[in-house]
């Protein structure tokens, strides 16, 4: 795949109008606007990965990647909103068909999660009965249903895969059994109504639990993509989409710095070729990820497994494409004057969701793979 353009031409104008011109109350409110989140129901983009059979619109993982690189590059906390949340679709595939088509088939459907391991449920009679705390669920705040990873028991005792490691599976948390808790406090993201959530001794049926390892139900390459690498790419393309618009941005603040006095100490022409090189260096990175993916899925699509090494390349093409863009937004920050340091500013909002997104655990690292 080609992708050179910039991410926003994937979208309206309009859409990129509303959702800029909403950034600003949705990082004050701690959530997405009512006028986003009509946007964002109406493009039934929290339904991109959920199977078709159920009412989602199962794209292909390449055009999921330059959806949600244009919406992160619309703004940061919208497109981690809704890549966090409609992946979730991804389990779809998994999970039981009649209880499937009752989550995914509401006109409004959001689902938000964790992938921490932080709940237990405990088999007894035919029935799971659920306890736990789940952190940093982004989209709680607006979820219809929440998804969880616990520890299994049966009768009180751990029951453990075929690898001897306890066993661990999903659930389905309905909205109206979760304690949702505003417990976000980052200095970023904070439009993409992430909390934590919470259960204790919910009694919950079978067809409620999923195995995320398991062989997928529903026939499609995007059910037999690895949860894994798709977890990296579209993480990692988030982070790409919020680095065009800090890009945009800074190449704005140099342009004015050309029109107005020469400020001390900084040659402006070397530094709009500082500017072109960490440019063409991020280009390069997220060309070769999305290459990578475009590989992977196309063998994927032809025969359900995909090797080892092709797999190692998304991983690595993620991890890379993340450092290319650290490299560019913190050497460029400082000559971005006080105005970036200001958090009522376009610019510092960006940077804060670039830093704060950048924390997710799939993409620390230094670029070396």
């Amino acid at each position: 795949m080609s992708n050179t353009t910039n991410p926003l031409t994937l979208l309206k104008a309009e859409w990129v109008q509303t959702i800029r011109t909403e950034a600003a109350q949705a990082e004050k409110h701690g959530k997405p606007t009512k006028k986003v989140l009509s946007l964002v129901n109406d493009q039934d983009w929290l339904k991109i990965m959920a199977p078709s059979a159920y009412g989602g619109k199962q794209m292909s993982l390449p055009d999921v990647l330059q959806l949600e690189e244009a919406l992160a590059c619309a703004d940061g906390s919208l497109g981690w909103f809704v890549t966090l949340c409609s992946g979730a679709g991804w389990f779809g595939g998994r999970m039981n068909a009649d209880f499937a088509k009752k989550i995914f088939g509401t006109e409004k459907v959001c689902l938000a999660g964790s992938g921490a391991v932080t709940g237990t449920a405990n088999l007894k009679n035919g029935n799971y009965t659920v306890n736990g705390k789940w952190p940093y669920a982004t989209g709680a705040t607006e979820a219809t249903a929440f998804t969880a990873n616990c520890m299994l028991t049966e009768n009180g005792k751990p029951v453990n895969d075929d690898k001897g490691k306890q066993k661990v599976i999903s659930i389905v948390l309905l909205k109206s059994e979760v304690l949702a808790n505003a417990d976000w406090n980052s200095f970023g993201m904070t439009g993409a109504g992430t909390g934590s959530f919470e259960v204790k001794d919910l009694s919950v049926s079978e067809e409620r639990v999923f195995d995320m390892a398991a062989e997928a139900t529903v026939t499609s390459a995007l059910y037999y993509y690895p949860f894994h690498q798709m977890a990296e790419a579209t993480l990692a393309i988030n982070l790409s989409g919020m680095a065009f618009h800090f890009m945009d941005l800074c190449q704005q603040m140099i342009n004015d710095k050309n029109n107005a006095e020469k400020i001390p100490h900084v040659d402006l022409n070397s530094l709009q070729d500082t500017f072109n090189t960490l440019m063409h260096k991020f280009q390069t990175a997220r060309q070769k990820l999305y290459y990578a993916v475009d590989m992977s899925w196309q063998v994927c699509a032809a025969n359900k497994d995909i090797s080892q090494s092709v797999l190692y390349k998304v991983s690595a093409a993620a991890s890379v494409c993340t450092y290319a863009i650290r490299n560019c937004v913190n050497t460029l920050y400082p000559y971005c004057g006080m105005q970036s340091a200001n958090k009522d500013s376009e610019i510092n909002r960006v940077w804060r969701d670039i830093h704060t997104a950048g924390q997710h655990s799939m993409l620390v690292g230094d670029g070396t793979f």
